[in-house]
C-alpha cells in the first residue's frame, strides 16, 4: 500500500502557488483495509475515503472506460492492481497528472512539468474525449492561469467533442458549478474566450455567444463589440474582488442586445427588458442560485437608469429604491451599484473616468431612510399608508438634493 499527493496539489506546489488542499491516490488496497485503518467512506461511483484525523480524501488507484453519454457514463474499475501511472493516465490535463511519493519525489509519466514550463494546457489522452466536463475546466482553468494556452492539439479535440454533441449532455448543475468558480478567478473572460474558441459558448450559453460582433454607439462604448464590452465589465469585477451575485450580473448585464434586430443597430433601445428575459431564461435553464438570478435581474432591468440618476426627480429616485428593495436590503443595493459600476468602467477611456451616479443614490437612500415610517403610518390614513410612505421618502430626498452645498454661505 503505497499513497500519493497528486493533481493540483502538486501543479500549485511546483508554480510556488499556495496548496490549500491536497488530494491523495493511495495504490495497492482494498475497501476493506482502508476501513480497517479507520478511513470514512465518503466515495458514491469509486472508492473516496477522508483520513481519521485530516479528514483529506483519499481516493484507491483507478482506471475509466467510457460506457455511455455525458460526465456521469463512465464504469470504473478500481483494485489494489491498478498502478499509479494507470491511474494518472486518466486524468485531464497533464499539469493535473503529476504525483508525489512521501519522499517528495516527483512522478510525472505524462510532461506536466514540461507544459507547466510552456504554460500550456494539453490532454493527457484521446480519453480526455470522454468526459465534457474537461471542456468547462480547461476554460476555468484559462481564466485562472491567465497566461496559459490551449494546446493546439487540445482545442481541436474540444471543437470535435462540441461537433459530436457531448456538452449537450451535461446536466445544469454542474455547468453552473464550473462557471460559477470560473467567474471567481482572476479574468473570466479567458473561460467565455476558450469556450468561444471551440465551440461550446454556442452550445451552452447561446445568450452571451451572441452578443459577439453586435455593435453599440462608438460614442458610449468605444469598444463597440457588445460581447467584448461584457468581458470588460466580468473582468472588471473581477479584479474588484466583487462577489459571484455581482460577477454573474457584469456578465449577463447587456443580454438583451444580442437579440436587438441588425436594421436597428447600433442603437438598442428596450435591451433592458429583454435583457431582463434572458437573464430568467439563462438561469433557470443551468439552475442559477437565488441570489445571482435576482441581483442580474436587478442590473439587467436598472443599470441605464442607474447611468441617468442624477437627472431623475425626488419620486423617480424613491421609486427605483423600493424597485430594488434597498430599504430592506441595503446590502444587495450595494451589489447592485458595485455591478453598474462595472458596466460603467468595462469600457476603454473608462477606468478613471467621474462616475459620481452610485454615491448619488447611496446619499439618497440615506435621505429617505431619515424618516421616522412608522409615525408617517400612524398618522395617515389607514387606506394610504404606502403612499404616505412614499411621499414623506420623496420629500426627504427632495428636502436633501435642494440643500445648499456644505460651506456656501
Amino acid at each position: 500500500m503505497k499513497t500519493y499527493i497528486v493533481g493540483g496539489a502538486v501543479r500549485d506546489r511546483l508554480l510556488g502557488l499556495p496548496v490549500t488542499d491536497r488530494d491523495f491516490v493511495v495504490v495497492g488496497a482494498t475497501p476493506d483495509e482502508m476501513l480497517a485503518l479507520g478511513f470514512q467512506p465518503v466515495g458514491k461511483d469509486f472508492p473516496v475515503f477522508l483520513h481519521p484525523q485530516t479528514h483529506e480524501e483519499y481516493a484507491l488507484a483507478r482506471t475509466e472506460r467510457k460506457s455511455g453519454h455525458g460526465y456521469k457514463g463512465f464504469k470504473v474499475y478500481a483494485a489494489p492492481e491498478v498502478t499509479l501511472e494507470e491511474d494518472l493516465l486518466r486524468r485531464d490535463l497533464t499539469i493535473n497528472a503529476m504525483a508525489e511519493d512521501e519522499t517528495g519525489a516527483l512522478i510525472d509519466p505524462c510532461g506536466g512539468q514540461r507544459d507547466l514550463a510552456a504554460k500550456t494546457f494539453r490532454h493527457v489522452s484521446a480519453a480526455f474525449a470522454e468526459d465534457p466536463v474537461r471542456i468547462l475546466r480547461v476554460a476555468r482553468f484559462a481564466a485562472r492561469f491567465t497566461d496559459f494556452a490551449v494546446a493546439p492539439e487540445t482545442l481541436a479535440l474540444m471543437r470535435q467533442m462540441v461537433d459530436n454533441g457531448e456538452v449537450d449532455a451535461l446536466v445544469p448543475e454542474r455547468v453552473w458549478q464550473e462557471v460559477a468558480r470560473g467567474l471567481m478567478d482572476a479574468q473570466p473572460s479567458r473561460m467565455f474566450q476558450v469556450l468561444r474558441d471551440c465551440g461550446a459558448l454556442a452550445r451552452l450559453f447561446p445568450e452571451i455567444d451572441r452578443l459577439f460582433g453586435v455593435p453599440q454607439p462608438p460614442g458610449h462604448h468605444p469598444e463597440i463589440d457588445t460581447g467584448a464590452h461584457a468581458m470588460l465589465v466580468v473582468d472588471w469585477a473581477a479584479r474588484q474582488g466583487f462577489s459571484l451575485p455581482v460577477r454573474f450580473a457584469a456578465l449577463t448585464h447587456d443580454l438583451g442586445k444580442g437579440v436587438t434586430p441588425p436594421e436597428l443597430w447600433p442603437k438598442h433601445h428596450g435591451h433592458e427588458a429583454r435583457s431582463v428575459d434572458l437573464v430568467r431564461a439563462l438561469s433557470e435553464r443551468i439552475r442559477v442560485p437565488a441570489d445571482c438570478r435576482d441581483l442580474a435581474v436587478a442590473v439587467a432591468r436598472d443599470h441605464g437608469t442607474v447611468h441617468r440618476a442624477l437627472e431623475l426627480r425626488p419620486g423617480t429616485l424613491v421609486e427605483l429604491l423600493e424597485r430594488l428593495d434597498a430599504f430592506r436590503r441595503p446590502e444587495r443595493f450595494e451589489e447592485f451599484l458595485q455591478a453598474c459600476e462595472c458596466d460603467f468602467r468595462g469600457r476603454p477611456g473608462y477606468p478613471d473616468k467621474p462616475f459620481p451616479e452610485p454615491d448619488y443614490l447611496r446619499q439618497a437612500l440615506q435621505a429617505a431612510q431619515a424618516i421616522d415610517a412608522a409615525e408617517v403610518a400612524r398618522n395617515a390614513d389607514p387606506a394610504r399608508i404606502r403612499e404616505a410612505i412614499f411621499q414623506a421618502r420623496a420629500a426627504a430626498v427632495a428636502a436633501w438634493r435642494d440643500r445648499p452645498p456644505a460651506g456656501s454661505l
